[in-house]
């Protein structure tokens, strides 16, 4: 199934508190409980912007769980490749 990166702006998001991020996490999961073919892997949070990492089916499961959840999609993109430092061995 593919994977997918999400972009999301999320003005001051490296400032959120461990309280904000835990209720937004837990937000994406209740949309996720009704979506069994979409999977959160992980997110990156940086100053201003969450990047997300999913597997669904296509493009447009990932656009329908932002859409549910409330949640930005700036960004989306099909990861084609994963390379690594093992990658040039």
């Amino acid at each position: 199934m593919p994977r997918f990166i999400i972009e999301r702006e999320v003005p001051g998001a490296g400032q959120m508190s461990s309280d904000d991020i835990h209720s937004l996490s837990q937000a994406s999961c209740a949309v996720l409980r009704e979506m069994p073919a979409v999977q959160w892997v992980h997110s990156y949070v940086t100053d201003n912007k969450l990047y997300c990492v999913y597997i669904a089916p296509d493009e447009a499961a990932v656009r329908a769980h932002a859409e549910q959840g409330g949640f930005p999609a700036n960004a989306i993109q099909t990861v084609r490749r994963v390379i690594d430092p093992t990658t040039a061995e």
